[in-house]
């Protein structure tokens, strides 16, 4: 089981979970315009709630430009975010005159009323955050503004001359935007406030690579990327002037990784319990408890290595649930050999799905019916899953990053990943808060949420995978529960290291090598992986929890609302109504579908 992270966590976490400006019209063509404009003429008339969530985002869009392109909604396509001081001043300054006009709007109805509370609940987080000094120590080792400025060169255009041009001019400005982003570190080193050593060097290690003539950048703007444009030399020659400026970018903040900022790094890799509970809140959009939380997860993970081992017992009582894994991981019948096996059985898996559970398990409006599955450019090995943009000219994707040398995949790992990324997963979920403009505003449809909300989600698709039969070979069943364990596994981790907790054997504090072996015993993936995973969980505090406590409170709610209406309770019209909500706090998804 590949891990998921769904990038916008992390332009989320910067941005308030704001987005881009507003789509007034439709991209028509090959994405069921017919379907599209059926939905927008039954809409609700925008209210004063929806101009300021609207305008909310439009004041982010300027502050953050990649956010434009992740939404496709992209008004400034060839422009980075400005990271410092004054950038983040702006940002804290409409944020806060944002606040004061939803204090004094009225809801008209319950569409507003969500709105409300879930737009003043994120911005109010946000302010939070940023006064505790969080964007000081804004650096790790998956999602920061060292990864985000590099990362949404994925999703721009590359079809036509001007698509290059946009590109280039983009790779013009990484320049200012890195500057901008070393001057807000700069500021941490000066107040004390830096992130932990260990986060500062790999990404030192992890963004070397991007520069050099043969580096990421480089690579970006290769013949072989650029021929199938037919782009003229001169526009050719910009590109790779541009390229090298942006490789040369990254070179200056390598150095000033190694040089300045090492030598200020904290040693403590915990944040401590104040802070966490900050991070906690922003990831899930409800306050838990953190001691509870932390019992419950050492519960639900001996609960998951007790079915694991059962279903092991099933495929072959004679053999350990090790020695199960290496005979499935072994077994030509379900593996994949090269990248283009890879793709195709991810698109064949996710087209099936969509196929299966529309109409019978979900109501899968025409748009949402079109995913694409990708071979990303990057190698680190992540899984993820971008949204479609507002007009669904660019559909939903689930991306593959593949690590160098892999050629082999198991297809009993990944089944549950595809439902995962795809349908009834991210791509549902996310496609069809898109498609339901007749309630929902562009915040509302295109950003709004937590990653409790969404990877909560993932992981209820995947358990609900189970539940209608999808997963009924057991090999695929233990691929699913090899992945439930690891996210079980690492809500004891998280907690524990960055509250102080003692280890579970009582023999000292949660320290990285002991985390290292804890997470060695519960995932079954190579080490280089386990390596990079819990490097992750120590330099991106509260974040990896949000997944499996996110899935529990979805649970909680589906039960809830199962008990309240009895015999009436319907399991597809309950997803439906979750899903018309949008992505929102889990506080708010608990307010919306129960009252």
């Amino acid at each position: 089981m590949s891990e998921c992270v769904y990038p916008l966590d992390a332009v989320r976490a910067r941005a308030g979970a704001g987005r881009s400006s507003v789509a007034k019209t439709f991209v028509t063509g090959q994405y069921y315009p017919g379907d599209m404009t059926d939905n927008d003429a039954a809409g609700r008339e925008q209210s004063a709630i929806d101009l300021i969530a609207e305008k909310w985002l439009d004041t982010v869009v300027t502050l953050f430009p990649e956010t434009g392109t992740y939404t496709g909604i992209d008004p400034l396509p060839d422009q980075h975010a400005d990271f410092g001081p004054e950038g983040t001043q702006r940002y804290l300054d409409a944020a806060k005159a944002t606040l004061l006009e939803l204090h004094d709007a009225r809801p008209r109805d319950d569409v507003d009323r969500i709105t409300k509370f879930d737009l003043a609940e994120q911005i109010g987080l946000e302010i939070e955050s940023y006064e505790a000094g969080f964007h000081l120590r804004d650096l790790n080792v998956l999602a920061s503004p060292a990864q985000d400025i590099r990362m949404v060169y994925d999703l721009m255009p590359t079809a036509t001359e001007d698509d290059w041009a946009v590109i280039s001019r983009r790779l013009s400005n990484v320049g200012p935007s890195i500057r901008s982003y070393i001057e807000t570190l700069r500021i941490g080193i000066a107040r004390g406030v830096t992130p932990a050593i260990r986060q500062v060097n790999a990404v030192a290690d992890l963004v070397q690579t991007y520069g050099g003539p043969n580096g990421l950048f480089a690579a970006m703007v290769g013949e072989e990327k650029t021929a199938p444009a037919h782009i003229p030399e001169s526009l050719r020659a910009d590109l790779q002037q541009n390229a090298a400026r942006a490789a040369r970018a990254y070179e200056e903040f390598t150095e000033f990784l190694r040089t300045d900022l090492a030598p200020n790094a904290t040693a403590d890799d915990a944040i401590g319990r104040e802070l966490y509970s900050i991070a906690s809140r922003k990831f899930l959009g409800t306050r838990i408890d953190l001691d509870e939380t932390y019992e419950w997860g050492i519960e639900e993970l001996a609960r998951m290595v007790a079915e694991q081992e059962a279903v092991a017992r099933r495929i072959d009582p004679s053999r350990s649930l090790e020695n199960v894994i290496e005979f499935l991981d072994a077994d030509p019948r379900r593996k994949l050999h090269g990248k283009d096996a890879l793709q195709a059985w991810m698109q064949e898996t996710a087209d099936k799905a969509v196929a299966d559970l529309r109409g019978t398990h979900f109501d899968i409006p025409g748009p949402v019916q079109k995913i694409e599955c990708m071979i990303a450019s990057t190698d680190d090995g992540g899984i993820y899953y971008t949204g479609p943009s507002d007009d669904f000219s660019r559909p939903g994707r689930m991306w593959w990053s593949v690590p160098p040398g892999v050629e082999d995949f198991a297809t009993w790992r990944e089944l549950t990943t595809v439902f995962h990324e795809g349908v009834p997963g991210h791509h549902l979920q996310i496609g069809q808060a898109v498609y339901n403009r007749a309630e929902l505003n562009a915040w509302r449809r295109l950003l709004a949420g937590t990653s409790g909300h969404a990877e909560g989600w993932a992981l209820y698709a995947e358990r609900l995978m189970q539940d209608l039969g999808y997963l009924s070979d057991d090999a695929d069943l233990l691929g699913m529960l090899d992945g439930q364990r690891m996210r079980a596994a690492r809500v004891v981790l998280d907690i524990g290291v960055h509250t102080g907790k003692p280890n579970l054997d009582g023999t000292g504090a949660w320290t990285f090598e002991w985390a290292l072996d804890f997470f060695r015993k519960h995932v079954h993936m190579n080490d280089e992986f386990i390596k990079f995973e819990v490097n992750r969980y120590f330099g991106w505090p509260g974040q990896a929890p949000s997944y499996k406590v996110g899935q529990r409170v979805w649970e909680q709610i589906r039960d809830e609302a199962r008990a309240r209406e009895g015999a009436s309770f319907d399991l597809k019209s309950f997803h439906t109504r979750a899903l018309n909500v949008g992505s929102v706090g889990l506080d708010t998804l608990r307010m919306a579908l129960l009252g």
